[in-house]
């Protein structure tokens, strides 16, 4: 049985800004690191966003850079994937790997989101090479191109409008006949002259040397007028939504229909007392690294409020 102060599990930008704030605090903190190192700010190809990087910086740079700091203060870094909690209990019980067992004063839930894909094999060739999931995060480097975007609700209607700002022109691909979007996000959408809708189609493959270059996609597929077509792009956004990766977490915390971890206002506390969230797990708006950053030292501050109560 592992004793600790504070448990952190999480190893993107909101688990790393809370390890640091918390080894700061000298809670002691243990990071419990998960199955993608530095979270999904990983799967981009560069973050020019982030404020301390005038010229941008590679992803994983940056996340190595937080994970350093976090050392420098005294966070211990723990490789696995947590398959168990209980929170019915003070201290509350976390389980790594089936094996290692927690208990914890304080755990900070900064799990993040995952992004819904397709599924079909070209998205995983191209990814992080014309294949995005954000485009607040990698339009900008589609500027005066053309792109792609696929999903046809008030996510993708927002991204198409937001690449349409940058970009040559957008295409939205939306496999039903109509758009699932609020009616001021469609008007937007069907009245800008740089987006094509192409309703009922769905994306067969990317393709491209290298990088992505055009889609095949079939219009109403399984139909007798069923047809094959292929666009010339150079991006190809995923506006599908997003899966909080929260199921671990079900029995015990309050979350929405999404799954996305309910906080109280602007705070980073749950339902359960000793028990916080950052980051994409309860922010189903902005998805971005800053904001998951500022989420997590929110939550470190209130973990040390927490334990220094008991």
């Amino acid at each position: 049985m592992n004793k600790v102060k504070c448990l952190i599990i999480g190893s993107g930008p909101a688990g790393y800004t809370a390890a640091i704030y918390a080894s700061r605090a000298n809670l002691q903190p243990v990071l419990i690191e998960g199955p993608q190192l530095g979270g999904q700010l990983t799967t981009t190809t560069e973050v020019e966003n982030f404020p301390g990087y005038p010229d941008g910086v590679e992803p994983f740079t940056m996340m190595d850079d937080m994970r350093r700091q976090a050392e420098r203060f005294g966070t211990t870094f723990v490789s696995g994937i947590v398959t168990k909690v209980d929170f019915s209990v003070s201290p509350k019980k976390v389980i790594v790997e089936d094996e290692q067992e927690y208990e914890a004063d304080a755990v900070i839930i900064a799990t993040g989101a995952s992004a819904k894909y397709l599924g079909i094999e070209s998205e995983r060739t191209y990814k992080g090479r014309g294949v995005s999931a954000c485009a607040t995060c990698d339009g900008f480097f589609y500027r005066k191109k053309t792109v792609a975007v696929v999903g046809g609700g008030d996510t993708a209607c927002e991204e198409a409008n937001y690449l349409a700002g940058l970009c040559e022109k957008v295409y939205m691909i939306v496999r039903k006949p109509y758009l699932r979007a609020s009616e001021i996000m469609q008007q937007r959408v069907l009245n800008n002259p740089k987006i094509e809708v192409l309703f009922e189609h769905n994306t067969i493959q990317l393709t491209g040397e290298g990088k992505v270059q055009g889609a095949d996609l079939v219009y109403r597929k399984g139909e007798p007028d069923e047809e094959l077509r292929h666009i010339d792009i150079d991006g190809f956004f995923l506006a599908i939504g997003h899966h909080p990766n929260t199921e671990l977490f079900k029995d015990y915390l309050h979350r929405d229909a999404e799954g996305y971890i309910l906080v109280e206002g602007d705070s980073p506390r749950t339902n359960i007392p000793g028990v916080f969230a950052a980051g994409d797990c309860a922010d189903p708006h902005y998805r971005q690294a800053v904001v998951a950053a500022g989420s997590g030292a929110k939550a470190a501050i209130e973990a040390d409020k927490y334990i220094k109560s008991l």
